[in-house]
């Protein structure tokens, strides 16, 4: 017998084609490229989590924020009951004055004197009511009739509500806050002026208001501008004279005694008018107080015409 030869063996195996060894099933191939339902859980399940922790981390922060924020306003908030007896050093409308003073390259005096409450002119007082706080003996702080007033205005108007503010509130304004609106500063306004209202009379509200406001570029209160426009002391202002500094109230670096604007002269008769009518104001602050013999503005020297040493 002969054996079986090696080469032929070899041929055997040659001829077996490529094909004709088995493939990975296609399903299998399939498989491979599908989503799991397992998977799809696991990857939202993820985003949820992400989510999450952004709200929380968000929200932590924000709580922070807000405790700080309370913590510093507990921290500098004014001490209101102080002012029964003693008289605030400076406002904050003051020192905005003075910074803006400063970053134009200007001197940053402001032109201030303040005086108690009997050495400002009756007429000022029943003015300075008449032009900004009808109501001011008989609120608590807020005026309920300037506030729908100023909201009819404003439907009326087209524009966000203005000129609700009471004397009370514009002092409280004045002394510690800006003139932003913001909700905080509103908020802060509103407690101070509850406090101002639970802590001081109505008369010592009005001096010191009458002491605080600005009646013209850098000029603030009664006394300082009576000697700036009129070359008077405060005691001695005649009714128009009053009304005349009443009337710059709104807009003081624009509307003062030196102005020529119509607007504002039409605005002076009419503080008048409205001060004729309110009649209780003789039993809160008193009866109109006769004008002042002295009236004349002090005479100034021109430099230029003083003689040399």
């Amino acid at each position: 017998m002969h054996e079986p030869r090696g080469d032929l063996m070899c041929d055997e195996q040659t001829d077996r084609r490529p094909e004709d060894a088995e493939s990975p099933p296609a399903a299998d191939e399939a498989s491979s490229s599908e989503t799991h339902p397992e998977t799809e859980a696991a990857s939202g399940a993820h985003i949820r989590q992400e989510w999450l922790r952004a709200v929380a981390w968000a929200g932590g922060a924000t709580g922070a924020a807000i405790l700080v924020w309370l913590a510093w306003t507990w921290i500098t908030w004014p001490d209101v009951g102080a002012l029964r007896a003693d008289n605030p050093a400076t406002t904050a409308f003051i020192e905005m004055y003075r910074e803006s003073q400063r970053e134009q390259g200007r001197g940053e005096a402001v032109d201030w004197t303040w005086v108690p409450y009997d050495e400002i002119s009756s007429n000022l007082k029943r003015v300075v009511v008449a032009s900004e706080d009808t109501e001011f003996f008989f609120h608590d702080g807020f005026s309920e009739h300037e506030l729908r007033e100023a909201l009819k205005k404003a439907v009326r108007e087209r524009e966000a509500p203005r000129g609700a503010s009471t004397i009370t509130q514009q002092l409280a304004k004045n002394l510690w806050l800006s003139p932003r609106r913001t909700l905080t500063r509103k908020l802060r306004e509103g407690i101070l002026t509850r406090q101002l209202e639970s802590e001081l009379s109505k008369e010592r509200i009005l001096e010191l208001y009458l002491n605080l406001v600005e009646l013209g570029p850098g000029v603030y209160g009664a006394e300082a501008a009576a000697r700036r426009y009129f070359g008077i002391a405060a005691t001695d202002l005649s009714l128009r004279q009053a009304a005349m500094l009443a009337a710059a109230l709104p807009r003081p670096k624009r509307w003062n005694p030196t102005s020529d604007s119509e607007y504002y002269a039409r605005r002076v008769d009419r503080i008048l008018e409205i001060e004729r009518q309110l009649e209780y104001l003789d039993r809160y602050i008193g009866t109109p107080a006769p004008a002042s013999v002295h009236v004349d503005p002090p005479a100034i020297e021109d430099p230029s015409e003083m003689e040399s040493p």
